[in-house]
């Protein structure tokens, strides 16, 4: 039982943390062009 003292509050900090750093990510663009490097590849310019 006194383990669940400690281990309930670090899941609900790492849930918080982990949920934080994903809307930065999406709020800091992270997630807008994601096909871009995959079709540098086949749409190479080398003239």
């Amino acid at each position: 039982m006194e383990s669940l003292f400690l281990l309930i509050p670090l899941a609900l900090v790492l849930a918080v943390v982990i949920g934080a750093a994903f809307w930065w990510s999406t709020r800091s663009g992270q997630f807008d062009d994601l096909d871009r490097h995959g079709r540098s590849i086949i749409d190479d310019d080398d003239r």
